[in-house]
């Protein structure tokens, strides 16, 4: 039995430490476990953000220009993070943008706003911000207030612990692979590895 145990232990030691020189030499590492993606048809390359990271806001014009290349087959998805309070009021800023379908006009200035410290948090300042915008006032008090984007805020809570995500910005692919700066070594090997890792996952299928 004791055999047994010590076997045990020495396997998972030995994944660990896979894992870890994987990582480093490739530049990404395992999320365990892997989770589901939305669509089996499409490679899913997911975001984690938060409009108040400098890292993300650097990050932001590599992944755009990026995002705009994509092959037919991939799926790119920005996550919000909620690690606090505050992360939450600026994730349902961007939940609220998605549903009123202003992503495209909103998502850089909302970057730009809140790294310039204007105050984004309560609904009447997320109202005049998107007013500003082209949105109507009435619009986005429904879509803020609505089930929809309670639903997702509730869903946001809990997503960078099933992926193992610590930090931002951090990239997953097809819900079995985690990157970011640290592991990649640059944000711009980032967006190397995951090319390499759409590939990898392109040749699988």
């Amino acid at each position: 039995m004791y055999k047994k145990i010590i076997a045990s232990a020495l396997f998972t030691l030995m994944l660990s430490f896979t894992s870890i020189i994987n990582a480093e030499t490739v530049g990404y590492e395992a999320v365990t476990p892997a989770q589901p993606t939305k669509s089996t048809d499409k490679i899913e390359v997911i975001e984690f953000f938060w409009y108040g990271c400098p890292h993300c806001y650097s990050f932001e014009p590599l992944l755009s220009k990026w995002a705009k290349t994509l092959p037919k087959n991939v799926e790119f998805i920005r996550q919000p993070a909620v690690f606090s309070e505050l992360w939450g009021k600026h994730a349902k800023a961007y939940f609220t943008a998605e549903a009123l379908g202003v992503v495209d006009k909103v998502h850089s200035d909302l970057f730009d706003a809140v790294q310039a410290k204007q105050s984004l948090e309560t609904e009447d300042e997320l109202a005049k911000f998107f007013v500003a915008h082209g949105v109507k006032e009435s619009d986005f008090r429904t879509n803020y207030n609505s089930f929809l984007v309670d639903a997702k805020m509730r869903q946001a809570k809990t997503m960078a612990a099933r992926y193992g995500v610590n930090g931002v910005p951090a990239i997953i692919v097809n819900g079995k692979y985690r990157t970011n700066g640290t592991l990649a070594g640059s944000q711009e090997k980032m967006i190397d590895v995951i090319n390499q890792l759409i590939k990898q996952e392109s040749s699988a299928k």
